[in-house]
């Protein structure tokens, strides 16, 4: 099961220093951990929301730092991009794994998968039993329909205000973070789906 899906920030932002992300999107699917373990149930639902969220950051913060260290190795330099190359964007992205250990944050441990498309870093966050490579398709999934339907690496995209647009998308490829076994004209049903109600 896939336990959450984040898009943030991977470029500094004049707002930021050099080294911090934003994170601009985040879904947490399955049981609440502060519910399931005794210590935490305690807390009431604002402590328990923010502790939420302080998960989430760590999460972007680790493939923030991957990211940076990835394309440091590479030796890439990112180039402005232009409306209508998402597809070129998605093609050049930087991609990888990062293993979160037991209790740093989730009381388990978790694999993060990520890509580093231009200045958005996309991850999800998947149980290790979980199918990476059905992850990794679900992921490259995700971030192309955000791309080409939401237009995110357009100057003034304001993805906290398509936060709508990506739920849809997440309940259709990936619901209540199950992963899907998609055969092709399964896909194909569920790319026209997308693409009409994108078109709205």
């Amino acid at each position: 099961m896939v336990r959450c899906f984040l898009i943030h920030t991977v470029c500094p932002i004049s707002a930021l220093s050099a080294g911090e992300c934003r994170v601009l999107y985040s879904r947490v699917f399955g049981p609440d951990e502060a519910v399931l373990s005794e210590e935490l149930q305690e807390l009431n639902p604002e402590e328990r929301r923010l502790l939420q969220k302080e998960k989430v950051a760590v999460v972007a913060r680790q493939v923030h730092s991957a990211v940076t260290l990835s394309r440091e190795a590479s030796g890439r330099q990112l180039v402005e991009m232009v409306p209508g190359e998402e597809v070129l964007a998605l093609q050049d992205a930087n991609s990888g794994v990062v293993r979160l250990r037991a209790g740093d944050p989730f009381n388990e441990e978790m694999s993060v998968l990520w890509l580093g498309v231009h200045s958005l870093g996309f991850a999800m966050v998947c149980e290790p039993h979980e199918n990476l490579l059905l992850a990794e398709g679900t992921l490259r999934n995700l971030s192309r329909h955000c791309l080409e339907h939401l237009h995110m690496l357009g100057p003034g995209s304001e993805v906290l205000l398509k936060s709508s647009r990506i739920d849809v998308l997440l309940s259709r490829l990936l619901p209540h973070g199950q992963l899907l076994f998609l055969n092709h004209r399964f896909a194909q049903s569920l790319e026209k789906e997308v693409a009409a109600y994108m078109a709205k």
